[in-house]
């Protein structure tokens, strides 16, 4: 069963009953977990073909995340009892399931990392590039442009707006990125790898 979603529009909400999984078939989606503040912190990027909550229907009952539309996407969703019966009769199926369970395992420990160790720079041009990987389409040259705001940028760095907004700006001024409304382009990839690999 496929569903529209428009721009910041609630897929699956932290907390709530996990009743299957969702499988993006377009667009672009944030996924978040709230901190103890009741901060947001985004923990992923999805796009096309990436599949949203199998983590909580194998091991829980509820969402352990949220997910919010970027832009006007369009969501399939399986029910979980259809997606254990799957599950359970092919095994290519599951096989590609843990492999794309151990991946975004491997990208949790990757940004908790960052998280603790890297200064707020880096940080963000970690997260422009992440965008970037994520979301470019192979025939896409080497300039990338995607609309983002300001808050879910900082969330994503796990740090406040203000210092985010700061911090573009002198990204901008070394001609690294430009901006204009809550549209970011990045100029120099090269660049910006340089700075998100300095405390690797």
């Amino acid at each position: 069963m496929s569903q529209s979603y428009q721009k910041g529009q609630r897929i699956f909400h932290e907390g709530s009953p996990a009743l299957g999984l969702h499988c993006v078939n377009q667009g672009k989606i944030k996924v978040t977990k709230a901190s103890s503040e009741g901060k947001e912190q985004i923990v992923q990027l999805a796009k096309g073909g990436d599949v949203l909550g199998f983590q909580s229907v194998l091991t829980d009952t509820r969402y352990s995340t949220s997910a919010v539309a970027l832009e006007d996407c369009v969501v399939c969703f399986i029910p979980r009892s259809d997606f254990f019966r799957v599950w359970q009769s092919n095994v290519q199926f599951s096989t590609s399931l843990m492999q794309m369970m151990a991946r975004a395992l491997g990208a949790a420990e990757v940004q908790m990392l960052h998280l603790a160790y890297k200064p707020v720079r880096e940080r963000l041009a970690g997260a422009l590039l992440l965008l970037a990987r994520t979301f470019r389409k192979g025939d896409e040259a080497e300039i990338f442009s995607m609309s983002i705001s300001r808050e879910d940028l900082a969330s994503l760095v796990g740090t406040a707006k203000e210092t985010a907004i700061r911090l573009l700006s002198e990204f901008k001024e070394a001609g690294i990125i430009a901006s204009r409304g809550s549209e970011v382009t990045i100029l120099n990839i090269g660049e910006l790898s340089q700075i998100a690999a300095l405390y690797d």
